[in-house]
């Protein structure tokens, strides 16, 4: 979907949503806060299903999971437990991140801090990999020891990370 198809029907969803506490075209605006990038998850999920292919790489210590983002696209990831790195190796894309919505090309990569979930825009095809530190294989039990669906599941893992630092 084209960014200004997907403007047209953010607004056709706000006025249908009165309720939710997003605001039109805050994925372009320079900081979109966490609630936004989550109320605009909802959004996502009513537009039609893009297909965004998943390739999964193993070396020892090392997993890397790439995938193909198709022009248009708006996504959201994850949260991340860990810090790690991040490598757009095609295409441009406007991303969040520590200094806000910024567009970057590639090549570009940046390591991104525990807690981070991101938002996207995909201005043309982009190849966005995430490489983690890791000799597990299992790329269920990786997701499950690196990433997190929810804040409330973030903040229990950091208070839990803090306690055994004690």
């Amino acid at each position: 979907m084209n960014p200004v198809a997907l403007y047209r029907a953010e607004q056709a969803f706000f006025a249908d949503n009165p309720g939710v506490a997003f605001d039109e075209g805050a994925f372009l605006r320079a900081r979109p806060t966490r609630r936004q990038v989550e109320d605009m998850e909802v959004l996502i999920a009513q537009l039609p299903h893009v297909e965004i292919p998943v390739r999964n790489y193993f070396s020892k210590g090392v997993y890397a999971r790439e995938i193909t983002i198709p022009a248009g696209t708006v996504l959201t990831g994850k949260i991340h437990l860990f810090s790690n790195l991040n490598i757009l190796s095609k295409g441009t894309m406007r991303v969040s991140g520590e200094d806000g919505m910024v567009e970057v090309s590639a090549p570009h990569t940046v390591v991104s801090p525990p807690g981070t979930k991101r938002i996207a825009l995909a201005l043309t095809e982009c190849v966005w990999t995430t490489i983690h530190g890791t000799d597990e294989t299992d790329v269920d039990k990786i997701e499950a020891h690196f990433v997190c669906d929810t804040d409330a599941q973030y903040v229990a893992f950091d208070e839990a990370l803090r306690l055994k630092e004690k």
